[in-house]
């Protein structure tokens, strides 16, 4: 990266692209990289139209933050020396923190994405497994269909459903390898809302996999990407599973 010009101070626009990797999934960060191929500085209107159409909460922010600083760091940086830093930064290896979630009205206030489009980002993530625990379903088509590709490409699929709550009935239309399971007995409910690809990937929150749920209601969840916190929940919730344990019984 060319030194910065009258900056005073660390420079902040290596922090700014280390933050928006973070925040966005590769393929999200792959599409802004195409744009700053695109664009020959900060001040192009290529670039512009490009930040005004995002609609996450907080994106269009996030990237104009890093357009100004570009532009008083390092002004005479190319769009495709922009998009290599980010290239870089994102090909480091890091620590994911955790990323808020929600449904219903969006501020500005939090860089946060609505739980429908994590929850499908979470589920096309899995190689191997997923474990989806909800206390009602009801539509949700596009979680649906994204449930259906991953047991197409050879993922395990387990569904963890309240069974007083007829949750089931939402995904009969699903292939006949995914195993739904309900609690054994009637001492409480099956009340946990949990999304986990594999061992790495987890959304926590208080959505339900209904269509109100994950884009109308005021929701709130966390997605988790570190595999060191990811692991034990996924170990706890397979040990429900177990049939020794007798939590849990297949439908």
């Amino acid at each position: 990266m060319p030194a910065a010009r009258n900056s005073v101070g660390s420079p902040r626009l290596p922090r700014l692209l280390a933050g928006l990797c973070d925040r966005l999934p590769e393929d999200r960060i792959a599409v802004v990289e195409q744009v700053l191929h695109m664009v020959a500085g900060p001040d192009d209107p290529v670039l512009s139209r490009f930040i005004v159409a995002q609609s996450a909460a907080g994106l269009a922010q996030q990237l104009s933050e890093i357009t100004r600083v570009w532009s008083a760091e390092v002004p005479d940086m190319s769009g495709a020396g922009l998009a290599l830093a980010l290239a870089t930064a994102r090909s480091f290896p890091r620590p994911r923190p955790a990323q808020v979630a929600v449904s219903g009205p969006m501020s500005a206030s939090l860089p946060t994405r609505l739980t429908s489009g994590v929850a499908v980002e979470v589920i096309r993530s899995a190689r191997s497994s997923l474990l989806i625990a909800s206390f009602a379903a009801h539509g949700a088509r596009n979680v649906v269909a994204e449930i259906g590709r991953a047991v197409g490409r050879g993922v395990r699929v387990d569904l963890l459903l309240e069974e007083s709550t007829q949750a089931s009935a939402a995904f009969v239309a699903l292939p006949g390898q995914v195993h739904v399971w309900h609690r054994v007995g009637s001492s409480g409910v099956l009340h946990a809302k949990l999304i986990a690809a594999d061992r790495h990937t987890a959304l926590l929150g208080s959505a339900n996999l209904t269509d109100r749920a994950l884009s109308d209601n005021i929701e709130l969840g966390v997605v988790l990407r570190d595999p060191q916190s990811v692991e034990p929940l996924v170990d706890h919730f397979r040990w429900l599973l177990a049939p020794e344990n007798e939590v849990m019984r297949l439908a």
